[in-house]
């Protein structure tokens, strides 16, 4: 008997001290739950309304126009641009971190929004893949583009070797500008690096990577809308991952207007900035508005969102 009753009050004991945790992780958790509550209400605010914002006809159809304004008149900022400002120094943080890497950074924050916004609408593996090829596409041109622009750069570019100036031919009224020494078997980075001077066309690769970026995250995330419309009747909302990262791609789209900005009001450098904001254009607008309308297949990776929705929403954009 006292062995039953010593295993009983044991039993008892231990269901009273699980009960007592149990009801102390639950008041531990609730006020957690309820911290998460805001922040996860801002994200959810915040991203609706910028959804609904790149998703607008406006937005959509005229931010090509936006960005053409500003790279054409954008040089003009620099008659009131300071010379001493921070941005004016080339070794500025942003410069160093991210107009270097700018595709790097684009193709990172918007293949991962694209692979979530894909699986949370479907959940194939295939067309996901597929959405994914057309960012690929992107990266191929703009690889494509930078190679075929070095190469007219070299090939339509010298590479001169300042001399100093004989002694007799200096005089105290005139200075004689220093001579140049042709050297015609120079590319333009081993001129650069030899510290030698280059002269010829080129094209601002940076601004062209600029705009092609600026009008590929401007495309892929004009869909965020529709899919929210679409979780909408269900009652479900997307998980905080897919929100972060368009959040994310928003900013790093600011960034990229703001360094545009800067390059074109602190180192204006005209035509060559303009002929890069022209191909940058021209690549945007001969995939997005030229090969990825027709019909999705192995040869055409389709517009952003198609087989994501719905035909009612497909119909809608």
């Amino acid at each position: 008997m006292d062995v039953k009753t010593e295993s009983s009050s044991s039993g008892l004991t231990s269901d009273i001290s699980l009960e007592k945790l149990q009801k102390t992780a639950a008041e531990l958790i609730l006020p957690g739950r309820f911290l998460l509550r805001l922040p996860n209400a801002a994200l959810e605010f915040l991203t609706d309304v910028l959804a609904r914002v790149l998703g607008s006809s406006l937005v959509s159809r005229h931010f090509h126009l936006l960005l053409s304004g500003l790279v054409l008149f954008g040089p003009l900022l620099s008659f009131w641009a300071s010379k001493y400002s921070i941005f004016a120094n080339c070794n500025n943080y942003l410069y160093r971190k991210f107009l270097k890497s700018t595709w790097g950074w684009t193709c990172i924050l918007t293949g991962s929004f694209v692979l979530l916004l894909s699986l949370s609408a479907r959940r194939s593996l295939s067309l996901s893949l597929r959405h994914l090829s057309r960012i690929g596409l992107v990266g191929l041109l703009s690889w494509g583009c930078r190679r075929l622009l070095m190469l007219l750069e070299d090939a339509s570019g010298t590479c001169y070797e300042p001399v100093a100036p004989a002694q007799d031919l200096q005089s105290s009224a005139s200075p004689v500008q220093p001579l140049l020494l042709l050297h015609e078997d120079q590319t333009k980075a081993s001129c650069l690096r030899a510290n030698m001077l280059w002269r010829g066309y080129e094209v601002s690769q940076d601004i062209l990577m600029l705009c092609l970026c600026c009008l590929l995250l401007v495309e892929e995330m004009s869909v965020f809308s529709r899919h929210l419309e679409q979780r909408k009747p269900l009652q479900r909302s997307p998980g905080a991952p897919l929100r972060v990262v368009f959040l994310l791609c928003v900013v790093l789209l600011v960034i990229w207007m703001f360094l545009l900005l800067c390059l074109l009001a602190y180192f204006p450098k005209c035509p060559s900035q303009q002929l890069g904001g022209a191909l940058g254009y021209l690549g945007w607008r001969g995939l997005y508005q030229g090969w990825y309308r027709l019909r999705p297949s192995l040869c055409c990776p389709g517009l952003p969102g198609d087989g994501l929705f719905t035909p009612a929403d497909a119909n809608g954009r």
